[in-house]
């Protein structure tokens, strides 16, 4: 009896520090922007107006807010599928390809994790720089002059630029993850689909896909919680929504409205459906891909 109220004790002890900074620093927060959202409030004075829903319906009716919400879902899904698709393939060729220099290839693809987010907005930055910048420096020497653009003044092609970036900083850290799970495949189920005749692109759909589905789940969570924040890191350094609003996204438009403009309760709003958008997108797509999780 003793020994059980030791151990009780010793997990509430344990666990009680975890939850206390978790309800300060997560739980208080988030609950405080759902208040602040239902009030007409500046960022600098302590005075306030209760405005119930009306911060939600001028959202609404917002139309750079629809071009910044069109903006990021578009970003969700293209860095989301860009990225899965090339780590996957890298991550298989790394782990199962026959080639020399695998190690520096692993190494090349993890380096953008370790850069800060400034370094890679400043590296791409140079490298689209319309006049001195890589990118167009090398259409130059090959004869394709006729493709150089303005990358981060075209309003038609700005916000791949960005996206491009985007996927080249997440392709690494992903790469890894699946490489960890395809570690863990038995090398036996390979060796029997290769008994059965199975080309090595018939074994990739239809051993390595299937045992790593359950991670690659996991992971489309991660692909966009990660893109909301890190579009708005891309975007405040690299063209701070221009031009013209055609790389504005959620966070950045939040930002502006609440510490530019002053408008605070109306960008706690913003918040709040940034926060409710990003949690029904993750279920709705943890939903959709739910597959029966095959054992090995």
């Amino acid at each position: 009896m003793n020994r059980d109220k030791a151990q009780r004790r010793f997990v509430f002890a344990c666990l009680a520090p975890a939850v206390l900074l978790i309800t300060i620093f997560i739980f208080y927060p988030t609950i405080n922007v759902f208040r602040m959202s239902l009030y007409r409030m500046g960022g600098i004075t302590n005075k306030k107006e209760f405005v119930g829903m009306k911060n939600f319906m001028t959202l609404m009716g917002d139309k750079y807010f629809l071009e910044a919400m069109q903006n990021s879902i578009l970003i969700i899904v293209m860095v989301t599928i860009f990225t899965i698709v090339l780590a996957v393939l890298f991550a298989a060729l790394l782990s199962r390809g026959s080639f020399k220099g695998k190690n520096f290839f692993r190494i090349i693809f993890y380096i953008p994790n370790i850069l800060s987010i400034v370094v890679i907005a400043g590296i791409f930055g140079a490298i689209y720089n319309p006049s001195t910048g890589l990118l167009n420096t090398f259409l130059d020497a090959i004869g394709l002059d006729f493709l150089t653009r303005q990358w981060m003044g075209d309003p038609h092609i700005v916000i791949y630029s960005v996206i491009f970036a985007l996927v080249w900083q997440a392709i690494g850290y992903y790469m890894v993850m699946y490489m960890a799970s395809m570690a863990a495949i038995p090398e036996d189920l390979y060796e029997a689909a290769s008994l059965d005749g199975s080309t090595e692109l018939q074994t990739f759909f239809t051993v390595t896909l299937p045992l790593i589905w359950s991670n690659i789940r996991q992971t489309l969570t991660f692909y966009i919680i990660s893109t909301i924040n890190l579009s708005f890191l891309f975007v405040q350094i690299m063209s701070n929504g221009g031009p013209n609003g055609k790389t504005e996204v959620f966070l950045n438009y939040m930002y502006k409205q609440a510490y530019g403009n002053g408008v605070y309760g109306y960008g706690m709003a913003i918040s709040v459906v940034v926060f409710i958008f990003s949690f029904a997108l993750s279920a709705v797509v943890n939903k959709i891909t739910e597959r029966e999780i095959l054992q090995f």
